[in-house]
């Protein structure tokens, strides 16, 4: 959420943050109700100094003056009355396009329309070239015996899949090894809840909005996270931190739910779009400061990267543009490993700086020592693995011309020291 006094000193920017995000907020609109709401407030304190003045005033006046005074306190208790049944209609106004107001996007960020106008940074690794005609992930998982698709579809619908023998151990193997990763950069793990609140939801800006992305189970008035940066970065919401506690450096192992509303007939093959997967998640909560958020912008970036290259992956770094940011995001840089079934980089990680976006929604803050002042914190998150989408490039990379797959050296301490998943 934004701070409505940013709003006030140049609602253009905030007006210019909608059109190039791709969000109508009626910024007007939401100027007016601020303006309406405070001229009631203003009005409201006036009859509350004006009551009390007429309150102290009632033990010496006269009999006549009394019944006078009376009834001026009681049209100011109307009044009163009437101004915050106004206010009370205001308020959730009000409040519900406060949250649809979008981040401007940092100055440095590209624009663009959706992802075919990301800018790439750079490239890391080398795309390998076979001297054989390569098959598919799931082209191999099936005839390894790893991946069945055609039994998790008829379990659980369209989208889901079963990881079998090799397929499950090689999935825990990557996701173990980058918590350990993790947790010897000095991020402190943790095991998370996935069924969230609206609050934890709406305090990290999935909602509004990402409603239809999620799975809502009505009932119990809860919700499953499509990632564990809901309860990560919402686990310190309502408290104020000391500032000798930051930078708070969370890692999280959970499963993700998506419903990929609106993604029909889109990537419908094999493990890229799923319903549920599971993923390693980072999180980092600092002070509220550009440099300090722009620093660990790069490191949360920078672990990834160290991930992907342990994993010997081929992968490219793009600075995504204005319109595939999303509401809260000031920056995101996405990681692309190449896939040769799909001929392409493609996403695997996204790495976001906040600012206090999350952490005004989640009203989570620190005290500044030099100041005594409550600020709010600034948040970042990235993806630091996501599996099976992993397992696309790690099968496909690393098969070899018999269809039995190399094991990355990385996950092998993971697979009992085995070199090859090979069919049995």
């Amino acid at each position: 959420m934004i701070d409505i006094r940013q709003i006030r000193e140049e609602p253009q920017k905030f007006k210019d943050a909608c059109k190039v995000k791709g969000f109508y907020v009626d910024i007007d609109r939401l100027l007016e109700l601020d303006s309406n709401l405070k001229a009631h407030k203003q009005q409201l304190q006036e009859i509350a100094t004006e009551k009390k003045r007429v309150g102290k005033t009632i033990p010496d006046l006269s009999q006549k003056e009394r019944q006078s005074a009376l009834q001026q306190l009681s049209q100011l208790k109307e009044q009163e009355a009437e101004l915050q049944q106004q206010a009370k209609e205001l308020q959730p106004q009000f409040d519900e396009l406060m949250l649809e107001v979008p981040q401007p996007p940092a100055d440095d960020v590209p624009f663009g329309q959706d992802d075919s106008q990301n800018v790439e940074i750079k490239k890391v690794g080398k795309v390998p070239q076979f001297a054989f005609e390569p098959k598919d992930h799931v082209q191999l998982g099936v005839a390894l015996g790893i991946i069945d698709i055609e039994r998790g579809v008829k379990l659980a619908g369209t989208r889901n899949y079963i990881l079998k023998g090799d397929g499950a151990l090689l999935h825990w193997a990557v996701l173990r090894f980058a918590i350990d990763f993790m947790v010897d950069r000095g991020y402190v793990p943790f095991s998370v809840p996935v069924l969230m609140r609206d609050e934890a939801m709406t305090g990290t800006a999935f909602f509004p909005g990402g409603e239809e992305q999620t799975y809502q189970m009505e009932k119990d008035e809860l919700n499953l996270a499509g990632t564990a940066e809901v309860p990560l970065t919402a686990y310190h919401m309502g408290e104020i931190l000391n500032a000798e506690q930051l930078p708070l450096k969370y890692v999280a192992l959970s499963s993700c739910f998506r419903r990929e509303a609106g993604a029909a007939g889109k990537d419908t093959y094999g493990l890229y779009r799923i319903h549920q997967f599971d993923k390693v998640e980072q999180v980092v909560i600092c002070k509220n400061s550009v440099e300090e958020s722009d620093k660990f912008h790069q490191e949360i970036l920078a672990n990834s990267e160290a991930v992907m290259q342990a994993l010997e992956l081929p992968y490219r770094v793009v600075n995504v543009c204005t319109g595939d940011l999303g509401r809260g995001q000031v920056k995101k840089f996405d990681i692309e490993a190449w896939m040769p079934s799909r001929g392409n980089y493609c996403e695997t990680h996204s790495a976001s700086k906040l600012h206090d976006f999350q952490a005004r929604r989640l009203n989570l803050r620190y005290k500044d020592p030099a100041t005594k002042k409550n600020l709010f914190c600034h948040t970042l998150n990235n993806t630091v693995i996501a599996s099976p989408r992993i397992l696309i490039p790690i099968l496909e990379l690393c098969q070899n011309v018999d269809g039995s797959i190399t094991i990355p050296k990385a996950l092998r301490p993971y697979m009992n020291g085995r070199e090859r998943i090979e069919s049995k």
